[in-house]
């Protein structure tokens, strides 16, 4: 939640379409990450023609950088390329409009928001997400930001979309690890890595967000002295508890490498 921000110095992944909402800002205590709520405009609408355009996402993110302080970076308004994103459908109880796209065409304007995004607002740090299905599409969305100028193994964060569905199989791990192996150096941000994907990979990632504690905690009963609400879904006692497992978990899984240095807990 937003009001997070200043009561915890943990670092946090925020979303632009909560924030935004907010008349007043708060003071982050410590570091965060934003993300642009790019899931959720697809899946909602299967275009980002009904969200903000890249000069008003950029003048809100020049905002929160300035009165809420402590930004790292912010997403882009990427295209996932999960197939339900791109032809629509239901899952469970959500419903995906589909953009109709393609592969190709997702990544495309992922890459040409960047770089609209990084021409409007110099001084803003966007980050680069690199997106795909197939093994063979994310190299590929490597070779596009190549020809298109942008130096991946300098960035300081790369993001690495639509792989939070499969990160139960070997197949996460291995686009990970390929990516990791044909941009040396590159430090990967996973977004909506749970528990299991960080103990395939944790250690080829720089930093990753999840929102798994809070669908665990819909089936848990309330922490002790919780009995404000029903459900510690938005609690910020149960996440951090459970971040504080994920983090002890890791260190355990993962030896020899530097795992994630920031689990950021996404709202």
């Amino acid at each position: 939640m937003t009001g997070w921000l200043e009561h915890t110095p943990a670092p946090l992944f925020v979303s632009d379409r909560r924030l935004r909402s907010r008349k007043a800002l708060p003071v982050a205590r410590g570091t965060w990450a934003l993300d642009s709520g790019a899931f959720t405009e697809l899946q909602k609408y299967g275009t980002w023609d009904r969200g903000p355009s890249p000069l008003e996402y950029a003048e809100r993110v020049r905002r929160y950088r300035d009165q809420v302080g402590g930004l790292l970076w912010a997403s882009p308004q990427d295209w996932m390329c999960e197939p339900i994103v791109i032809h629509g459908g239901t899952v469970g109880r959500v419903t995906f409009a589909g953009t109709k796209l393609t592969v190709a065409e997702h990544q495309r304007r992922t890459v040409a928001n960047l770089l609209t995004l990084r021409a409007i607002a110099p001084d803003l740090p966007f980050i680069p997400v690199v997106q795909g299905h197939s093994l063979r599409e994310y190299l590929t969305c490597l070779e596009r930001y190549h020809d298109a100028g942008v130096d991946l193994a300098v960035e300081p964060v790369v993001g690495i979309g639509s792989v939070c569905r499969r990160q139960a199989t070997g197949e996460a791990a291995e686009i990970i690890a390929s990516v990791c192996q044909a941009v040396p150096g590159i430090r990967l941000h996973g977004f909506g890595v749970k528990t299991s994907g960080l103990r395939a990979y944790g250690g080829l990632l720089a930093s990753a967000d999840s929102l798994a504690w809070s669908f665990a905690a819909l089936y848990d009963d309330p922490l002790p002295g919780c009995r404000s609400h029903k459900t510690c879904a938005n609690c910020p006692r149960y996440a951090f508890r459970w971040r504080e497992q994920v983090l002890a978990s890791l260190a355990r899984h993962i030896t020899g490498a530097a795992g994630p240095s920031a689990y950021a807990l996404g709202a």
